[in-house]
């Protein structure tokens, strides 16, 4: 099986391209998405965040409220760095069983997106990695159009490497500016030089 590593900063388009990809066939798994499993009420993963950062966290249903929980780890590295150490193993265990699990079944091409791929050093799991990237200006848009703050967005791009970087590090790059045929045409190209 190929398996590809899909990274990026963020609101620079990854689930967007991911979603090109599946159309034509490829699995994918969203690490994001995992996370949010592993914070439902009831998860370890929930108990252990609670007790390192504490029931204000909470909703009153017990929920996770990740604006709240965010707001500490954004503006902390150290907090960030705990919170990383609570879910990051356990989102690898699951992508990696995934993963394992399409090579039992012939899966020919997996996907797994990871926006801190290069970060976490997990590029050597992959056969090939993809970096989605588009212009500080477009990426400054997209996040104010979630309805985040300046500073929610400055600490945001902090906390992962530069797009520059990623872009370096990778086999290949989805520029993610202007109409989505665009970058439609370049995943269509990647593909086929992957399988070529």
């Amino acid at each position: 099986m190929l398996l590809l590593g899909l990274t990026g900063g963020i609101a620079m388009g990854k689930t967007t391209v991911a979603a090109m990809f599946a159309r034509r066939g490829v699995m994918v798994i969203d690490t994001d998405a995992v996370a949010r499993l592993l914070v439902e009420p009831g998860q370890p993963a929930l108990a252990e965040i609670i007790a390192e950062f504490g029931t204000g966290i909470l909703d009153s249903r017990g929920n996770l409220r990740r604006d709240a929980l965010a707001g500490i780890v954004f503006a902390d590295s150290s907090a960030r760095s705990k919170l990383e150490a609570i879910l990051h193993p356990r989102i690898a265990d699951f992508w990696q069983a995934q993963a394992a699990e399409w090579r039992r079944r012939g899966v020919r091409i997996g996907m797994i997106i990871i926006p801190l791929l290069f970060e976490i050093g997990a590029e050597r799991h992959f056969e090939a990695t993809i970096c989605v990237a588009c212009s500080r200006a477009s990426q400054a848009t997209r996040m104010s159009l979630r309805g985040w703050t300046a500073e929610e967005c400055r600490q945001r791009i902090a906390a992962q490497w530069p797009a520059e970087r990623k872009i370096e590090l990778s086999d290949y790059v989805v520029w993610s500016e202007g109409v989505l045929e665009v970058a439609d045409a370049q995943v269509e190209r990647i593909l086929m030089q992957l399988t070529a």
